[in-house]
């Protein structure tokens, strides 16, 4: 047998640990002017740079330590939108040893209040704005020894929080140079939960380890990827599995750093695009929708703005071929979840189908694997499918930046990871030979008619490349003959009347006979998640059969 016989020859390199602290540190000697940038509506722009947020960064550090007496392993929460002060906190607690728990603003009361307490919190940085929010919960955060409003002392609201300061007091005096510790690798880093629409959610820790390969990952395979000619706008929130990664690739590799008004009108999305020659942006597909609108609404176009990173569902190919077409913006379509860092795949296509119009067919799939994850598909009894693009299953997927459990969960941990190392990820794909993945549906939102899967997904954007559509919505309702039947929810674009025969008539010829759905539903708008999916355990619930 191979390497049987003696002990494998060890290399002569060095041991040097992968850690957090080093990339602002990479960042500040080379990088140190390039601009951190954060944007409020009324307010002036705040700019600063990379050798500010590492001084910046240590005062947290130093002020953690020395004034709240967090030790390593501590749980420090943020309950706050895009900024540098944010910014700081990724670095400045994880950098220290501490674990950096980002919260959704935007979840429900009941869902912040378990988060906080399952986590174990000891100390909350908010927002100012977000004050009013934490107050009439506090009293059920028992452990939670103190507030911190990331704001200056003369900002500071009048607040009912126990043993609140102001951000800038607590870090005043403190020096802006660190010596950071040395930490194992395996340390770790950050806290993320699950959107929870199933059950409570799920906690997800990840390491130093798992986010510096993570990081690396990204950064080999960006199609002219950021680098430090890059001005990133980061859509996706700071709060939301880690930013897809941007707080990390963007000082590896010296890109100027946007956030912008977390509402994102799309007016003031696009001022912010064109004041600061935004080049890359990342978020989910109803923002870039409401952004296309407005661009056509307004006849308006980009003069920055090179590379589209788009992910959390899959994109219409009405929306890709826009963007790439009419305003030549190339855009990088991505898979992966909370438990994957996130990213398993990006949409970057082979040399031989980087033409039109093959280029759009291929990148309204899920793109391909990166490298470091090992992927398959598997059929309900758990065995493996075959790569022929035809063939669907549940993606497993395993890693070093893939979750191998639930933080103190066992019984989410053992639902979610088989006994043989592979996270399963209730996603339903196909993969072809050339590696491209097609993402079907979620395990629970196929629709299963008369024996035959209907994806949800490609009747949706399939509906939204109707010219008077903005989103659609598609779920599966009982049936007494066929299991299931398709019923499709749609909103119009402002000024534009959709009814449900134009909607049926747009789809006959586009769709199979039997996804063409029983029923189109025109509404005001769809529910959305707090991470901006569309719930559609909000529209199953609140359906209505046809009397």
């Amino acid at each position: 047998m191979i390497g049987a016989a003696a002990p494998a020859l060890p290399g002569l390199m060095m041991d040097r640990s992968l850690q957090i602290s080093r990339l602002i540190d990479h960042a500040a000697l080379w990088h140190g002017e390039v601009e951190i940038v954060t944007q409020r509506t009324g307010l002036p722009d705040r700019r600063s740079n990379y050798r500010e947020l590492r001084a910046r960064s240590a005062q947290l550090a130093h002020a953690l330590a020395g004034r709240l007496h967090v030790r390593p392993g501590d749980r420090v929460a943020t309950f706050a939108w895009n900024t540098q002060r944010h910014l700081e906190l990724y670095y400045g607690v994880s950098g220290m040893g501490a674990v950096l728990h980002t919260i959704n603003p935007r979840l429900f009361a009941p869902q912040v209040a378990y988060i906080v307490n399952h986590a174990g919190d000891r100390f909350v940085f908010v927002d100012a704005d977000l004050v009013p929010v934490l107050e009439p919960l506090a009293a059920q955060f028992p452990g939670v020894e103190g507030y911190v409003v990331l704001c200056e002392e003369a900002e500071m609201p009048a607040t009912t929080l126990p043993n609140a300061i102001a951000y800038e007091t607590l870090i005043g005096g403190f020096p802006g140079e660190i010596e950071w510790p040395e930490l194992d690798e395996t340390t770790a880093s950050s806290l993320c939960y699950t959107s929870g629409t199933t059950g409570n959610p799920k906690g997800v820790l990840y390491s130093h380890r798992s986010t510096l390969l993570h990081t690396f990952a990204q950064a080999a395979s960006w199609q002219a990827g950021p680098g430090s000619q890059a001005t990133i706008l980061p859509v996706v929130p700071l709060f939301h599995a880690n930013a897809w990664g941007l707080p990390y690739l963007a000082p590896m590799q010296g890109s100027k750093l946007v956030f912008a008004d977390p509402h994102l009108d799309p007016a003031a999305l696009y001022d912010a695009f064109e004041r600061e020659q935004v080049t890359l942006s990342c978020g989910v597909p109803t923002i870039w929708l409401r952004l296309l609108e407005y661009l056509e609404r307004n006849d308006l176009r980009f003069s920055s703005l090179r590379l589209l990173g788009v992910g959390g569902t899959a994109p219409p190919r009405s929306l890709i071929e826009a963007f790439e077409v009419k305003y030549g913006v190339c855009v990088m379509n991505a898979w992966g979840m909370t438990e994957t860092s996130p990213a398993c795949t990006f949409g970057t296509p082979k040399p031989q189908h980087d033409v039109l119009p093959q280029r759009i067919d291929y990148k309204t799939h899920a793109g391909r694997c990166l490298f470091g994850v090992e992927m398959r598909i598997v059929d309900d009894a758990g065995a493996s499918l075959p790569f022929d693009g035809v063939a669907q299953g549940e993606i497993h997927v395993r890693g070093p930046w893939i979750a191998s459990g639930y933080f103190e969960d066992a019984e989410a941990t053992e639902r979610g990871v088989t006994d043989d190392g592979w996270l399963r990820t209730g996603d339903i794909a196909t993969i072809d030979a050339d590696g491209y993945v097609a993402i079907r549906d979620r395990a629970k939102d196929v629709i299963k008619s008369g024996g035959e899967w209907i994806s949800s997904i490609d009747l949706e954007n399939i509906a939204v490349a109707h010219p008077d559509l903005a989103e659609a919505a598609a779920i599966g309702v009982p049936h007494p003959t066929w299991s299931e039947r398709p019923v499709l929810f749609v909103v119009a674009k402002a000024g534009r009347h959709v009814d449900e025969p134009a909607i049926i008539a747009f789809l006959q010829g586009r769709v199979a006979k039997w996804s063409i759905p029983d029923r189109v539903i025109v509404v005001q708008e769809l529910p959305h998640t707090a991470t901006g999916k569309v719930s559609k355990r909000t529209l199953r619930e609140g359906y209505t059969p046809a009397p």
